[in-house]
């Protein structure tokens, strides 16, 4: 579908920006995080409008945010525009959490459990449900890497107090969020058999020719 085109181009445009980043080359940087940004609204729009929204959109859509907040992360720490301390936490968090949601994946599996249907993004298990931690800090995450690579356009020194104070906010509930995913009881809900039968797309039955 469109809005998954403009997603994957979006997650095969995120290494370039932070090859920009590592150049020096900010503003060219700048401008294409907001094109992404833009991209993302539209692909959104017309999922809702057209009605094409999909199982898959709903995986790849966050797993290109992701993508690029790390690549982001990454990009201006070896610039040395975010203390590598942070951005070990960050990337660290999202690291512990991929290898947390493969051993989810394999347990909640409904049987039979093989490698084919673990792959099969059509066969959903679990719901993950963010947490009101998570959600502030997404918007930190956001506010951050955006002042960050906007600092070096505009002549802001990295060590401003207001990014100083960002930083702090971010790696806090970077923290509390990666801890509350695994204390909740809520942040992730084991789908019933009920809800995995509603979930899965039923084959569409053409019609006989008469």
């Amino acid at each position: 579908t469109i809005p998954n085109a403009l997603t994957m181009a979006r997650i095969l445009s995120s290494p370039y920006i932070g090859y920009l980043i590592i150049q020096g080359q900010y503003e060219w940087a700048l401008g294409g995080c907001i094109v992404f940004g833009l991209t993302d609204a539209l692909d959104g729009y017309i999922a809702r409008r057209y009605n094409m929204r999909s199982f898959v959109g709903s995986i790849i859509d966050p797993m290109a945010d992701k993508v690029l907040m790390t690549t982001l992360t990454l990009a201006l720490a070896y610039n040395g525009l975010l203390p590598s301390v942070l951005a070990v936490v960050i990337v660290g968090r999202d690291v512990a959490l991929s290898l947390a949601a493969v051993v989810i994946r394999w347990a909640t599996l409904p049987t039979p459990k093989t490698w084919r249907r673990y792959f099969d993004l059509s066969i959903p298990s679990v719901e993950v449900r963010p947490t009101l931690v998570s959600k502030c800090n997404t918007v930190l995450q956001l506010v951050l890497m955006a002042a960050t690579l906007a600092a070096p356009v505009f002549g802001v020194p990295v060590d401003a107090v207001g990014l100083t104070a960002l930083q702090w906010a971010t790696g806090a509930t970077t923290v509390a969020s990666g801890v509350g995913y695994l204390v909740s009881k809520d942040a992730v809900h084991r789908l019933t058999k009920a809800e995995v039968a509603k979930r899965i797309p039923k084959p569409r039955i053409l019609p006989k020719n008469k």
